[in-house]
């Protein structure tokens, strides 16, 4: 009775380590497999056959992991301290490396990040930040991906998602906003002045060649004022007519004289 126990929790243990030596890796996984201890291979996707206790399996995921980087305070190379979160697309390319060449892969892909993300803001201005976000967001993406190469993770992409500032900083900002709008309506003032009077130049030296012309506009003139409501007109005369008609009435006086 004691062999027939015996013989059947055998039978029992061995199905037991059938089962559990069979695993399932999903289409996005891998198995880094250990043979006493070392390196044997990688494994998957599919029905994956390991030894019990020879063998040892550690599941890799290989979809890409969207990583949000915790704020950082930067000082930027202007000296305005500000704060900066990210955004960190990356994905396991060598399951290997990324298993034995780092402890934890995802806990170092984030310090490296934050750190990162600090070292190359602290080198631009705070306008390059609020202003060229897209080159800044290839930098760092270019030296994280660089540095995790060697753990077989590639960093796809970095974005900077928000730029906080202090009130003051705010205030100023806004301030150097208003003095630079205001500059500019200073400056298209003055070019349209100096389009108006390029423009009457050049009218003025096409009424002197035809004199004809100037008449002409004293009636469109007086053509336009007599459109308005005003009771008063006021009717521009040339002045070599107001001379001539003084000398007439110089020499006539003194002809009677």
């Amino acid at each position: 009775m004691a062999f027939g126990f015996s013989f059947g929790g055998l039978i029992f243990l061995l199905a037991l380590l059938v089962i559990t030596a069979f695993r399932v890796l999903r289409e996005y996984e891998r198995g880094v497999v250990f043979m006493l201890g070392r390196f044997w291979k990688v494994k998957g996707p599919g029905l994956v056959l390991i030894i019990p206790i020879v063998q040892q399996m550690v599941r890799v995921d290989l979809r890409t992991v969207v990583m949000d980087v915790p704020p950082q305070d930067v000082i930027s190379h202007d000296n305005v301290s500000v704060k900066v979160n990210a955004v960190v697309y990356f994905r396991v390319v060598d399951p290997e490396r990324a298993i034995i060449q780092v402890a934890n892969f995802l806990e170092a892909t984030s310090q490296l990040a934050q750190t990162t993300l600090r070292a190359v803001l602290g080198k631009h201005e705070l306008d390059e930040m609020l202003a060229e976000r897209e080159r800044l967001n290839l930098d760092i993406q270019k030296v994280l991906d660089a540095q995790t190469d060697a753990w077989g993770i590639k960093v796809s992409n970095v974005e900077i998602k928000h730029v906080d500032l202090n009130e003051s900083m705010v205030r100023a900002i806004a301030r150097q906003a208003e003095a630079e709008r205001e500059r500019r309506a200073k400056v298209i003032h003055a070019e349209g002045e100096l389009q108006a009077s390029v423009k009457l130049l050049e009218a003025a030296q096409m009424l002197a060649r035809q004199p004809q012309a100037m008449q002409l506009r004293y009636m469109q003139t007086l053509t336009q004022i007599a459109g308005d409501k005003s009771s008063t007109i006021v009717f521009p005369l040339p002045v070599d007519l107001l001379s001539t008609l003084l000398n007439k009435a110089v020499g006539d006086s003194e002809g009677k004289g």
